[in-house]
């Protein structure tokens, strides 16, 4: 159920948001057990001067070609988990569509499960 943000630069063609999408997707079922077919995200493009990243916070270098990705999910996974997600996108648009690891940053807004509704007015996570 996690809900998939990803901001950057505008100018990539579609095939590259394609790439970003299904490496993300691929770590989130890797390492946080999300099921088949549960892929929801949000590709956000922002021009030049609506986009800003420092290009050295904490050391670590980033270019205009940074990718914002903001997952919210439920507050379930263990620090290890989150740790093994982090790395796992980074490889994952390291090899498509060739982000560079310095320009992957990644923001995990965790939630309680009720906090969900899908369609048709239900929480289905809820409980009874």
């Amino acid at each position: 159920m996690p809900l998939v943000r990803i901001s950057l630069r505008r100018g990539k063609a579609a095939n590259y948001h394609s790439a970003l999408c299904d490496g993300i997707y691929s770590a989130m079922r890797e390492t946080f057990a999300v099921p088949e077919g549960d892929c929801f995200v949000l590709v956000h493009e922002h021009d030049e001067g609506t986009f800003f990243v420092d290009p050295d916070y904490l050391g670590i270098h980033r270019t205009e070609d940074t990718v914002i990705i903001q997952i919210t999910c439920n507050d379930t996974r263990t620090v290890e988990q989150k740790k093994a997600l982090y790395a796992a996108i980074a490889k994952n648009l390291g090899a498509a569509p060739g982000v560079k690891p310095g320009d992957v940053f990644i923001n995990l807004v965790e939630v309680k499960p009720e906090n969900w509704s899908f369609g048709n007015g239900l929480a289905p996570y809820a409980g009874k």
